[in-house]
């Protein structure tokens, strides 16, 4: 069994080491082209020391961090220290803070005292290059030995694989953001929807999609990667050894560019421990969603001699990497079936497309009530036309429910040949139904809605809904970003997370910044406030001051957003002093979420979505933390002890 450390007694134990004389730990690290085969086909990458990932990096809380890092590819590339806490020049972001980049053949030192414990990672901040391999873990102990202590430890890195160049990917985007969405619904999903919800219900959702230009199945801009656990596909076994009785931790990190994770390890339970490197309250799950370049720590205690499979699926499902927990090498566990890849909701649009003008009559509502307005925010955008549509709006609708997944051309929309599938009204009772009531009358085995606290809704849209979250289409797809895990699963929770020790700086804010995340998918254009990476003046901030900001997701697309250099203290609900420190807080499609930021690291800091191709495409701005005078130097005693993170952006750096 696993013991957990009492935090006074750990404390205690920093304060003595701290004392004494820190030392100094030196890593030489080679970056190089090279080429993979990637499901049979060969494409160019990246390694770190002829290696995909690169070397784990280990560290102990107190030393110095000296880092060599030798360039051997044609093109300028970076280390980003990504959750560590160290002096702004030290970030790793090109065009920061005077740095350039380290340049072809060059040798470049990075150095820092690590200043906090905990699980982390480095990648290239410089174009696409973190994509191609280049990045590693890192695990930094605390200085007397860790506050959970187990008898096994082990990383597991998660990342993808390509054989295409993540340049051509990028410019593949900006031709057809729908590019990689090979899951787009057809005219044979429509007749089966039709079949189950009615023609006109089927017809009319088709329409509204139609109308905003957005396709309810693009979950991921890119899919179809092969997916790998500390760089090995699936049939490749990645194996951790345990002894029956034995408790092991799992150092999870996601550095996909991509793809969000759902992970889990049938048969077993497991304790979440640390997330982005900060230890939390233990709590005991059956499965996580990992974003983008989040980390967790969990602890798992196997009592029977078998083998258990670590098993991470894409929230498209189009893939899954693994790794097994085994008592002997090359022992292998059963490997789940993928589940039902998800349709989007209209709910989960946010205000991407224009939404004024449609049809929202007839079909089932089963939307939430607006949300309480958000300070700083636009008001909710309001809908007309909620009556009967007009010969108007039926031709518009024809023409929109053609460029809605399929083609519709040839098909007799008159209804006379349809009125077996038209559906009638639904009662009060049948709207007010649970997504389980509603797959029950169905007859379908509901996937509940999952409250993953990645954001409150922003605004109740009012839009008439196919089905309820959580119940399936006539395709067997399930409705809702949030949904995927069987009923009775314990899936974890932003709003589970709660610090294991109380913050340093528990001071309400001084002022609110709100940050809206928009885009033009018609073009691939992301932004922060409407504005992409260059256009608009940086964020600035106070040293010393404490700040709300609020992230309202306007788009469709769930986003890991990451600030370099300090934490950010998400507001999940718990007490203002236990609020859990995040380096990446991911907002949910069409909702909103808000983090308290205590500006104690001077300097030029990176502030972007951490999806690759979103600050690609220019989901970037700078924080610019700065004394009163604008002096950006090093301080002796920064205002307040909290600690922070890192996570850069693009335009010249990744």
């Amino acid at each position: 069994m696993f013991r957990l450390i009492r935090p006074r007694l750990l404390l205690a134990a920093i304060a003595l080491f701290t004392a004494a004389e820190a030392q100094a730990a030196e890593y030489d690290l080679v970056l190089a082209p090279a080429t993979v085969t990637t499901a049979g086909r060969p494409g160019p990458a990246i390694t770190v020391n002829g290696q995909i990932p690169g070397p784990t990096l280990h560290f102990r809380e107190g030393e110095t961090a000296t880092v060599r890092v030798t360039n051997n590819l044609k093109d300028t590339s970076s280390v980003h220290w990504h959750g560590i806490l160290l002096d702004s020049k030290e970030d790793g972001v090109p065009g920061f803070n005077g740095f350039v980049g380290i340049k072809p053949g060059q040798t470049y030192t990075y150095s820092f005292p690590l200043r906090q414990a905990g699980t982390y990672w480095y990648h290239a901040h410089s174009a696409t290059q973190e994509q191609a391999g280049h990045y590693g873990a890192i695990v930094v102990d605390p200085p007397n030995g860790p506050v959970v202590k187990t008898d096994r430890d082990y990383v597991l890195v998660f990342s993808e694989s390509t054989a295409e160049d993540p340049e051509r990917i990028l410019g593949n985007l900006k031709v057809d953001p729908s590019y990689y969405n090979t899951g787009r619904r057809t005219v044979g999903d429509f007749f089966r929807d039709a079949g189950k919800f009615g023609f006109q219900a089927a017809w009319r959702d088709r329409a509204n999609w139609g109308r905003m230009r957005m396709n309810p199945t693009d979950i991921s801009d890119v899919s179809g990667y092969v997916l790998l656990a500390n760089g090995k596909p699936a049939e490749a076994n990645e194996t951790f050894l345990f002894t029956p009785g034995q408790s092991v931790k799992l150092r999870l990190v996601n550095s996909s560019a991509m793809t969000f994770l759902d992970v889990r390890i049938p048969g077993l339970k497991m304790t979440v421990v640390a997330a982005d490197g900060r230890d939390v309250v233990p709590v005991t799950v059956d499965e996580l969603r990992i974003s983008v370049a989040e980390t967790y720590d969990v602890v798992v205690e196997p009592k029977a001699d078998q083998a258990f499979t670590i098993f991470a699926e894409s929230i498209d499902r189009r893939g899954y990497a693994r790794a097994t927990l085994a008592t002997r090498a090359g022992d292998s566990g059963p490997i789940p079936a993928m589940r039902p890849r998800a349709i989007l909701t209209m709910a989960e649009m946010g205000t991407m497309g224009g939404m004024a003008g449609m049809d929202m009559s007839g079909g089932h509502d089963h939307g939430a009530p607006a949300a309480a307005p958000i300070p700083g925010a636009a008001p909710a955008p309001e809908h007309h036309n909620h009556g009967a549509p007009s010969a108007q709006d039926k031709a518009a609708d024809s023409s929109a429910a053609a460029q809605s997944g399929g083609d519709m051309a040839g098909m007799d929309m008159s209804g006379g040949g349809h009125a077996h599938h038209q559906a009638a009204s639904p009662s009060a009772g049948e709207m007010n139904m649970t997504p389980e009531e509603h797959a029950a009358m169905m007859g379908d085995a509901a996937l509940p809605k999952i409250d993953y606290g990645m954001g409150k809704p922003t605004a109740g849209h009012g839009m008439s809904e196919l089905s309820p979250e959580g119940t399936l289409d006539g395709s067997g797809r399930v409705f809702g970003w949030a949904n995927g895990a069987p009923a009775g699963s314990r899936v974890l929770s932003y709003n589970d997370l709660r610090a294991l020790t109380p913050n340093a700086d528990s001071r309400p804010p001084d002022r609110e910044i709100v940050v809206r995340l928009g885009g033009d998918m018609e073009r691939f254009v992301w932004t922060l406030n409407g504005k992409t990476f260059g256009e608009d003046q940086p964020i600035r901030l106070r040293y010393g001051e404490r700040v709300r900001m609020t992230f309202i997701n306007e788009t469709m697309m769930a986003h890991p957003m990451h600030l370099h250099g300090m934490f950010m203290q998400l507001e999940n609900g718990q007490p203002a002093d236990l609020l859990p420190d995040k380096h990446v807080v991911t907002v949910a499609p069409g909702r909103t979420a808000s983090v308290l930021i205590t500006a104690n690291e001077l300097g030029e800091w990176a502030f972007h979505c951490h999806l690759l191709y979103h600050m690609e495409a220019g989901m970037m701005q700078q924080v610019v933390v700065a004394r009163e005078d604008g002096s950006m130097g090093p301080s002796a005693a920064p205002p307040a002890a909290h600690d922070h993170h890192d996570h850069a952006g693009h335009g010249g750096a990744q």
